[in-house]
């Protein structure tokens, strides 16, 4: 994995590791280290950090990193609402030539919707 240090980091309350960029530049960063089977999270809005879970995660782990990177995005600041959250793995991101830094498309994801109360217990 690319250097930890500099990431947010995240450990969930089964002890898994979740690191996440703060720029699009380390966004860029997290994509290319996530393992084909990790999963990653993502807001369905724009400006979120990408969120990859080490190792094996549970749904408990997934709703976990889903309030973590809802709680980080724009839309939240912006909009202190529930959250729409994807959650893919490693192998469905893709990078075409003309997509800005820190841009990523997703052949296959799930949605989930994280609570506004959620976030704010966070």
């Amino acid at each position: 994995m690319t250097n930890p240090k500099n990431f947010r980091k995240f450990i969930t309350s089964s002890g898994k590791i979740v690191v996440a960029g703060k720029t699009s530049e380390q966004n860029e960063q997290i994509i290319k280290q996530a393992e084909p089977e990790e999963i990653v999270v993502h807001t369905k809005a724009a400006g979120s950090p990408f969120c990859n879970i080490k190792g094996d995660a549970s749904k408990e782990d997934i709703q976990e990193a889903a309030i973590f990177c809802a709680r980080f995005s724009r839309d939240w600041k912006q909009h202190q609402k529930d959250i729409k959250v994807h959650i893919f793995s490693g192998k469905d991101i893709y990078k075409e030539k003309n997509m800005k830094t820190g841009t990523f498309g997703v052949k296959k994801f799930k949605a989930l919707i994280v609570k506004k109360g959620d976030i704010e217990r966070w």
